[in-house]
């Protein structure tokens, strides 16, 4: 073949690989294969970390998962939902549609507000075939150069492995950030689980990062955005956070700062919590403020809408306002009593 002809062709290569590539990809791995190597690549996870021997908690993070599923946008996947025996900070979407949540992040996140928001975010890259999309680029322009293959079990296994392990990019983390939000909440967890996830996970020192948030990077960013998130999605009350004060606002309302850690759980985070509460206690179509009653566990004070829990009252709150344990809560009834009014 002459130097005229030679360039001829390759144009014509160049120009079919240009024109075909992404069609290629586009066909390269459907469900069937997607599920096939994702399974010994989640068989590796667990032969590496082994799994929790812990019956409810491992019932409880798959209720949590298949709540989820219930309600988005692919449904067409064997899932599972896990707890593995490790105490790193970390969750990890293997594609077919096996999620795994590390024991460390289950410690972290006390609430199923939270767990569901990092378990909808690791949903999300199921349902968006993140880790599939990333293969088939990569697969792609391999194949178109190479031919097809029959048996590439082997080599997507492989590659499956290699995805998960290299991370997302930006957009992705973004779009599964979102997506974490959208679930959680559409499953009717509090529409604040997801923002006190990312506030928790940022809040870690450098040593406590080396899993789930360092490898989904900007965390003030995504805080930034799932703020927005929440915003876009009309979720009132806020919270409003000053130097001296923490509060839960619906533009002219407020309710009585909120002052003391409690139960572990710092005075920032009970905050978004009651406000999420009190987001969903208002979707009630027949919401009537007489609905708020108080009750005892014989130590705390419990506030409930109807048979919902708003917040619990502690002597700590009482000792925050210098006054007795009733006396706080009924402060407290008081102002959920002229929401919405």
């Amino acid at each position: 073949m002459n130097l005229k002809k030679a360039t001829g062709f390759l144009l014509v290569v160049l120009t079919f690989f240009t024109l075909n590539t992404a069609s290629v990809e586009a066909a390269l791995i459907g469900t069937k294969q997607e599920i096939s190597m994702g399974k010994p690549v989640a068989k590796q996870l667990e032969d590496k970390y082994g799994l929790v021997e812990d019956e409810a908690l491992q019932a409880r993070i798959n209720e949590i998962g298949m709540k989820m599923v219930k309600i988005c946008e692919r449904k067409d996947l064997p899932y599972t939902f896990k707890v593995l025996n490790s105490d790193d900070v970390n969750a990890v979407a293997v594609p077919g549609g096996f999620i795994y949540v590390y024991k460390g992040l289950t410690d972290l996140m006390k609430t199923d507000d939270e767990l569901a928001g990092v378990i909808g975010h690791e949903l999300g890259h199921i349902v968006e075939r993140h880790s599939v999309h990333q293969m088939e680029k990569t697969l792609g322009m391999t194949l178109l150069l190479g031919g097809l293959f029959k048996d590439n079990s082997v080599v997507l296994q492989s590659l499956a492995l290699n995805v998960i392990m290299a991370g997302y990019s930006r957009s992705d983390e973004k779009e599964a950030d979102h997506l974490g939000f959208v679930h959680s909440t559409k499953a009717g967890y509090n529409p604040y689980g997801m923002l006190i996830g990312l506030m928790k996970l940022s809040s870690l020192n450098p040593d406590q990062k080396n899993s789930w948030f360092s490898t989904h990077p900007e965390g003030k960013t995504r805080i930034e955005l799932a703020k927005k998130d929440l915003t876009a999605a009309g979720i009132k009350p806020s919270v409003k956070q000053t130097a001296t004060e923490i509060k839960v606002v619906d533009g002219a309302w407020q309710l009585p700062a909120i002052k003391a850690d409690t139960g572990g759980t710092e005075a920032i985070y009970r905050a978004y919590l009651i406000a999420g509460r009190i987001y969903q206690a208002g979707l009630d179509l027949q919401y009537n403020n007489n609905k708020y009653i108080l009750d005892s566990d014989g130590v705390n004070l419990i506030i409930y809408y109807d048979n919902q829990i708003i917040m619990t009252v502690t002597e700590d709150d009482a000792s925050a306002y210098n006054m007795n344990i009733y006396e706080t809560a009924n402060m407290y009834m008081d102002a959920l009593r002229n929401w919405k009014k």
